[in-house]
């Protein structure tokens, strides 16, 4: 259990807290360890109707904690229950709602795509920078983010590390809606509580139809497998070394 993450259900909205403002809400594996229990609880608890994702401070998330990235790179191992969270996204049948405020970055981005309305600070800055740190897209967000906004435009994203800001993310269909920072979390509070009172067979039979769960598992499963053979690659220890350096990775000498 970690106090790094916190739930709370009102009125059929259970929200879900990214609680590591400290850190931008960088997330280990012992917050995935939670919001996959949540999500997984969730799925089957009639007295949840809708899950809203949010996060404590200036950041929604700064994506998964390097640190966790490092110990697994360099043989330390390392949980994996990111691939649950990632696994109960992909088959959850009841609306989720993201309110985006800073920094979205990887998993950050990523979940956006799994979510049904997200509202986001008109100066939050999207990424999903996973070749830069020499990794691959995960959360089934290589068939997602260009179905919603080109390829051209997710390729940019996905090799260049490029970021979009909350506005530009409302033009091109990641987000529902840009907004002032103050009212973010208002209007995605409003959403889930209005959806919070639909016939809830009826919006799950409506999500089931508009997501091809299967498919989308099944694509997380090929990036599972290209991300964890990358995470352990001597391109990924050189970019985490750089990191750690505070430098540019030189991937000219890895072979």
């Amino acid at each position: 259990m970690t106090d790094a993450v916190t739930t709370s259900l009102e009125a059929g909205v259970l929200t879900i807290s990214f609680a590591r403002p400290e850190k931008k809400n960088a997330i280990t594996d012992a917050m995935y360890k939670v919001v996959a229990d949540a999500l997984e609880d969730a799925g089957s608890n009639d007295q949840v109707r809708v899950v809203l994702f949010r996060g404590e401070g200036d950041s929604f998330s700064a994506g998964n904690d390097i640190n966790d990235f490092v110990a697994i790179a360099m043989g330390g191992g390392g949980g994996m229950n990111v691939f649950r969270v990632l696994k109960a996204l992909a088959h959850f049948d009841k609306p989720v709602v993201a309110a985006v405020k800073g920094a979205a970055v990887g998993i950050g981005t990523t979940l956006l795509l799994n979510s049904d309305l997200v509202y986001v600070a008109e100066d939050a800055r999207l990424s999903t920078p996973f070749v830069n740190l020499a990794l691959a897209p995960e959360a089934a967000s290589t068939i997602l983010l260009p179905l919603a906004i080109g390829h051209q435009r997710a390729f940019s994203m996905f090799a260049l590390g490029e970021v979009v800001s909350g506005s530009q993310a409302a033009a091109w269909g990641i987000a529902n809606a840009a907004l002032p920072a103050a009212e973010v979390e208002a209007a995605a509070l409003k959403a889930a509580q209005e959806l919070a009172k639909r016939a809830p067979r009826s919006l799950q039979l409506t999500k089931r139809l508009m997501r091809d769960a299967a498919r989308l598992w099944s694509q997380m499963e090929r990036e599972n497998e290209a991300f964890g053979s990358q995470l352990t690659s001597p391109e990924a220890r050189e970019a985490f070394t750089a990191f750690a350096e505070r430098r540019p990775p030189d991937f000219s000498k890895v072979s």
